[in-house]
């Protein structure tokens, strides 16, 4: 069915008369009038989301026929709404904006550890039966199902937000990057250029069983980017700084404003003066916050289930086994209120958790979903996720931290004779099987006598994930939550996730610095 609404329509009501081009895929076949007229916000209820992708319970009763047709064990549908904004600033003006909108089902079907799976931009009767049958296929047999008992799941409410992202127009948004693009060159003579993005997203998630659970889901997030170059001498450096996380626009408050002008600045003209350490082997302190990256890369994707189950981390062993000293306790948490890993339900429906995966130093969990905890013969530990209903689903972090120790920063900075302290990371690279990992420090210190003296920038990190969190000796009470707008990407899907640290000691890693 072809519903007659023009492009310009689309755009008004899918983001608030954002100017800019969007891409509209072939959902615009669907029931897009149905989406578009039903109620937005975060106080939807299960009538709306219905109303949203204009399904019925008898629809949704022909699918689970279709899927389990040929003798398949489950099946999941998976709806899926998603309006995502983007402004940009450079050179002083905003010169970029658009929008990008998805729309369709995914269809599920599990035989065993087996996964046969589908999905359209056509929310239609028709081609959800044809997906349906597709998915099918991954079982050989023949199957009758009588109707399913539907009980509707009501989801906690671990981002609540004062305004729908839905309700913000554009041209309240601008004035946040003229006024951080103000700040950030009147902060410092030596910039010369800022980069600013502006992103907006909600998703509207509908989820149904076989097993008769019906829940649903209102995702919002938002996220500012600053990037700073600055010149000196002839010399130029270059740093960023953003924030992140399931909120409004009400996050963004003249505190946080203040952050992002000031936060980017400070990292780039302090590259000025960045120095590089020597190579070798040699006590790492990893800073509180952001470097949580490496125990979200080399340590959390070895904790994934579906990694162990096939015997590919060097964790399938470790169950119930100490991996770590007494003070090390290691969390996956998909209830810190309005973070960017957050969830109020997985995308298999499971209610969320705070996963311990390293309890006093004693491996005690890895991360679920359906299939791996089937496995294992424990309860899922609501870690089932997806990019988006275009893909399957996979066991994968959400909010990955350290809890706090029983020492002090400064302890531990003092302890150091000779090391570096890591500030801020990008372009790593792990292997997950060995946790073998090589991570780019853009900025830290150096450790001097127990103080921290010169900036460093430009050098690696190289290790093993396993053995760095063996050669933790030390953990500050000093816990942050990373803020910034981290993306996981794992078989070639990305979610949003977070992490965090307090401050670490760290006996032993390669630094890759001069003569390296």
């Amino acid at each position: 069915m072809i519903h007659n609404i023009s492009r310009r329509k689309f755009l008004t009501s899918s983001s608030k008369g954002l100017i800019a081009a969007a891409f509209v895929p072939a959902f615009l076949r669907g029931n897009l009038n149905s989406a578009l007229s039903a109620a937005d916000g975060s106080n939807m209820g299960l009538s709306d989301y219905y109303n949203r992708f204009g399904v019925t319970e008898k629809m949704l009763q022909d699918v689970f026929t279709e899927a389990l047709s040929r003798g398949g064990d489950y099946c999941d549908i998976y709806f899926e709404h998603k309006i995502a904004n983007y402004i940009g600033l450079e050179d002083k003006e905003v010169n970029r904006a658009y929008s990008d909108v998805s729309f369709g089902v995914g269809i599920r079907v599990l035989k065993g550890d087996q996964t046969g799976y589908s999905f359209t931009e056509e929310i239609t009767p028709n081609s959800m039966k044809l997906a349906a049958q597709t998915a099918a296929n991954i079982a050989t047999g023949s199957k009758n199902i009588g109707a399913i008992a539907l009980k509707p799941k009501k989801p906690q409410d671990y981002y609540p937000i004062k305004t729908a992202w839905e309700d913000i127009s554009i041209n309240q948004k601008i004035p946040y990057l003229q006024k951080i693009n103000d700040m950030v060159f009147a902060e410092d003579p030596r910039v010369i250029k800022a980069n600013i993005w502006f992103t907006n997203e909600t998703s509207y998630v509908l989820l149904i069983t076989s097993e008769g659970v019906v829940t649903y889901d209102y995702r919002p997030m938002g996220q500012i980017s600053v990037s700073v170059n600055a010149e000196q001498n002839g010399k130029r450096e270059q740093n960023y700084f953003d924030l992140s996380g399931r909120r409004g626009i009400e996050f963004f408050t003249p505190e946080n404003i203040d952050r992002l002008a000031k936060e980017p600045v400070r990292r780039t003209v302090a590259l000025f003066d960045a120095v590089k350490p020597e190579a070798g082997e040699m006590e790492v302190v990893l800073a509180a916050g952001s470097s949580g990256i490496l125990l979200h890369e080399a340590i959390g994707h070895g904790m994934e289930a579906d990694f162990n189950r096939k015997g590919v981390s060097i964790f399938a062993d470790k169950i119930n086994k100490p991996v770590a000293e007494k003070f090390v306790s290691i969390v996956d948490d998909a209830t810190n209120p309005n973070i960017r890993g957050s969830l109020n339900i997985d995308d298999e429906g499971n209610s969320t958790e705070k996963t311990f995966l390293v309890e006093n130093g004693i491996l005690r969990s890895y991360l679920h979903d359906r299939i791996s905890s089937k496995h294992y013969g424990v309860n899922p530990t609501g870690s089932g996720r997806r990019e988006s209903f275009r893909y399957v689903v996979q066991p994968r972090m959400r909010n990955t931290y350290m809890l706090p120790g029983p020492h002090k920063k400064e302890e531990i900075i003092s302890s150091v004779k000779k090391g570096i302290y890591a500030e801020t990371f990008t372009n790593g690279q792990v292997f997950i099987g060995a946790g073998d990992f090589t991570f780019y420090v853009k900025s830290g210190f150096l450790i001097e006598d127990g103080k921290l003296t010169k900036p460093i920038k430009d050098i690696n990190i190289i290790g093993n994930g396993p053995q760095v969190l063996k050669d933790i000796i030390m953990v500050a009470d000093d816990f942050e939550m990373a803020e910034g707008g981290w993306t996981c990407g794992k078989n070639g899907q990305g979610v949003p996730v977070s992490m965090g640290l307090p401050t670490v000691k760290v006996s032993k890693i390669t630094v890759g610095g001069v003569n390296s």
